[in-house]
């Protein structure tokens, strides 16, 4: 019988996080369970307090490299999570976010149910959900610069701050409209907290399924943040006459955009798993993530 693992994806940056890895490390494997750890990131951890047997594996850090574990436990903020992402994404190990950072609004738990998440683990006791993605593909002249994903969102950015960038916006294959702006961004449901929302767009609950388009500072008077519908294809094209631009996926993926390339945008063929431990509504999180003023609310009647 193999031996149970849990990959881990660490935030090295504070030495609060790397005495927390060793921990982690150290519970996991007196109850069975190895660390399959990435070996840029353990080298910066101290485990000589750990016997021989219970060293954690070291592995490269690529996409896939989750594959055979059964959850990603991700120490660390949003952006630790995205990276974690990229490696459990394409073998579909779900994703428990623990936040060492500030908001954290990807993650699951907080720093204090560390030990809670730990339990769960160990007992197999958690239930997993499934978040859209975006694929986007980039051309220029009909030939493919990219192909890539976002878990967040995809935008499509101007790259010299001197001038505007000039787009047009399509979807389902029709001309929506053209103008100039920063950006545009295609957002997921997750993705409506991060970048989309900062840029004006809406809060979707995870539950709905649909695509969040949010130009970003445009010079036009129809340039409104839209819900459209989560099979919709979207493509952004910018102007060939215009400067070039840069296609952003969740901070973490870039592809240069010459002037007259298109980018085009559809529902990810492949969902990023998510671990769920309590089953508190999204509402809960939004007030504990953005420190909402919910004084005064009574609630419902009681019979």
């Amino acid at each position: 019988m193999s031996r149970r693992e849990v990959l881990l994806v660490l935030h090295t940056g504070r030495a609060t996080n790397r005495k927390t890895a060793s921990a982690v490390a150290a519970r996991l494997a007196a109850d069975g369970i190895r660390l399959r750890v990435l070996a840029e990131e353990w080298s910066e951890v101290d485990d000589e307090g750990l016997p021989e047997s219970l060293r954690p594996r070291v592995v490269d850090g690529r996409p896939g490299c989750a594959e055979g574990a059964e959850v990603v436990l991700v120490l660390g903020g949003d952006g630790t999570l995205l990276r974690a992402a990229e490696m459990a994404r394409p073998v579909g190990v779900p994703l428990l976010g623990v936040n060492l950072g500030r908001v954290g609004f990807l993650a699951e738990v907080e720093q204090d149910s560390l030990d809670h998440a730990l339990d769960a683990i160990v007992a197999g006791g958690y239930a997993v959900e499934e978040r859209m993605t975006l694929d986007a593909v980039a051309r220029s002249n009909g030939d493919v610069l990219a192909r890539t994903w976002a878990l967040n969102e995809a935008a499509v950015e101007k790259s010299t701050r001197e001038r505007i960038l000039e787009v047009v916006l399509e979807v389902d294959g029709r001309p929506l409209s053209a103008f100039g702006c920063d950006g545009v961004l295609c957002a997921t449901p997750t993705g409506s907290t991060a970048y989309a929302f900062s840029a004006g767009g809406p809060l979707v609950w995870p539950q709905v399924e649909a695509l969040l388009l949010v130009p970003s500072n445009a010079h036009a008077l129809f340039a409104r943040p839209m819900v459209i519908s989560p099979d919709s294809q979207v493509a952004i094209e910018v102007d060939a006459g215009g400067p070039p631009a840069v296609l952003d996926c969740d901070g973490r993926r870039t592809v240069a955009l010459p002037p007259g390339a298109r980018v085009e945008l559809s529902r990810g063929d492949r969902p990023v798993r998510m671990v769920r431990l309590d089953g508190r509504p999204f509402a809960d999180r939004l007030v504990r993530k953005f420190d909402l003023p919910i004084r005064g609310w009574r609630g419902a009647p009681r019979p």
